[in-house]
Parts: C-alpha cells; structure tokens; sequence
C-alpha cells in the first residue's frame, strides 16, 4: 500500500511543489537568498569555494528530500483521517 501511495502520489507532489515555487513571495525571498550566496561567494577565498559549493549542494538535496516526505506524510494524513471519519460514519 506504501509503495503504490508513493507511486500515485509522485506527480500530485511534483505538481504541488511546482505550483509552490511559481509563487511571488517565494521568488522574491529565493532571490534575495541567491543575492546573499553570490555576496559569501565573491568574498570567500579561492580554497573555501568548494567547501561553499558541498553546503549548497547538501542544501539543496536535503530540501528536494523534505519537500517530498512532507508533501507524502500529508496524503498519509489524509487518507488516514478519512478512514477514520468513514469508520465512524458507519
């Protein structure tokens, strides 16, 4: 049953996730996080780049991951209360 809610779910998170990302507010504060990386970037030393590149990258995978688990963990939440409400109405 996991298995295939993830199977189901996948483009309905994928769909959310984009539709997230397409709103104004979210653009304007991911810019402003993009303007505050580009500044740590030009004053960095040449030998702290890389280590500034693993963080982001970890950053990165680290929210890819959470964002899927919590959009995930909602449609269980959703399906359980619904059996449980279906339950009680019997």
């Amino acid at each position: 049953m996991i298995e295939s809610l993830d199977v189901l779910a996948d483009p309905l998170i994928r769909n959310r996730i984009k539709t997230l990302y397409s709103n104004s507010d979210l653009k304007q504060f991911s810019s402003e996080c993009e303007q505050y990386l580009k500044i740590i970037r030009d004053t960095l030393p040449d030998n702290l780049q890389h280590t500034l590149f693993l963080y982001e990258d970890a950053l990165t995978s680290l929210q890819t991951v959470l964002e899927s688990k919590i959009y995930l963990q909602g449609f269980k939440d959703a399906l359980y209360l619904f059996n449980e409400l279906h339950i009680q109405m019997k």
